[in-house]
């Protein structure tokens, strides 16, 4: 099984999906991580409460029956369940800190900024924090090289809103493009991620907490991500 399970009671499981393995997959012989935790239940009730990416690796939460999906599925509306992100950058930003808010809108396989008058428009925040500044690394490649002198940035990342493909788009709209990301991602990003040996997108959900659905008492879990490693 390729996802990692790292907290697991007869209510709920938090798992560590790697970049890659799909959360829910439409093909019947595609791995994907809900038929894995089946599996694992040997085909007990699974109820997904969110979603990453393909290329995205993090932290999901999953319910294992009724009234468990729908408390988390009101802490992730009230925002009681909270997700920390994290993601490798190209270029830097102006500060140390940051807030941005624009309007996108899924065109496809896409999220494209929007003015908040166009059809389909929808509001997306995020706030973003400086954890390692540009250029500061010293992982080597797989070739060898060292990471360090390239023109990256390490940012923690919390969301206000959860909408399609929303760091994404967002952090590239900003002409910071996420290493590793080939849908929005930019030929000089590009190129970094090669020197940098990065071949999936290097945005992890790497915080997660929430309260028990049962015993009201606060769960929390970190990983570090797999470029970060």
């Amino acid at each position: 099984m390729k996802t990692r399970i790292v907290y697991e009671d007869q209510d709920i499981l938090i798992c560590h999906k790697p970049a890659g393995l799909a959360t829910q997959s439409a093909g019947v012989l595609e791995p994907d991580m809900v038929s894995e935790l089946k599996n694992h239940l040997c085909g007990g009730y699974l109820g997904m409460i969110h979603r990453l990416d393909q290329p995205v690796e993090g932290l999901l939460v999953f319910a294992r029956n009724k009234q468990t999906a729908a408390e988390l599925s009101r802490q992730l509306t009230k925002g009681i369940l909270r997700k920390r992100y994290c993601a490798l950058v190209y270029g830097s930003p102006c500060g140390e800190s940051g807030r941005l808010e624009d309007y996108l809108r899924k065109e496809g396989s896409l999220a494209r900024v929007v003015s908040m008058q166009d059809p389909g428009a929808r509001r997306a925040v995020l706030e973003y924090r400086v954890r390692q500044p540009a250029g500061d690394g010293t992982r080597e490649t797989p070739d060898g090289r060292d990471r360090a002198g390239g023109n990256h940035t390490c940012l923690d990342i919390t969301i206000e809103t959860g909408r399609f493909h929303q760091i994404r788009c967002q952090l590239s709209h900003q002409r910071m493009p996420i290493l590793g990301d080939r849908k929005y991602g930019t030929e000089e990003s590009l190129e970094e991620s090669r020197r940098m040996g990065i071949r999936h997108v290097a945005l992890c959900a790497c915080g997660i907490r929430l309260l028990h659905p049962v015993t009201g008492l606060e769960i929390s879990h970190e990983i570090v991500p797999a470029w970060a490693e």
